[in-house]
């Protein structure tokens, strides 16, 4: 669980580095100045310490003006 949380907090670290920095704008120059949006896409509810995380993460994307949202998939659909 440890590893895992830490490979997630990993790869929003990476997109968000990618979204802030020159790296995308370079890519993609017609992004420029556009809004920017990371979604987490989960099959089940996270844990209680994955949620804290994703709450830091979400105020530090915040702070770039990123926006953020978690989606959790209902089986039952």
């Amino acid at each position: 669980p440890d590893q895992a949380l830490h490979e997630q907090e990993e790869k929003f670290s990476a997109t968000a580095s990618f979204l802030v920095g020159d790296e995308m704008t370079e890519e993609e120059p017609e992004l420029a100045g556009k809004p920017a949006r990371i979604e987490l896409h989960s099959e089940q509810m996270p844990d209680e310490r994955a949620v804290e995380l994703v709450g830091l993460i979400h105020d530090q994307l915040a702070l770039q003006e990123i926006e953020m949202e978690v989606i959790v998939k209902d089986r039952g659909l």
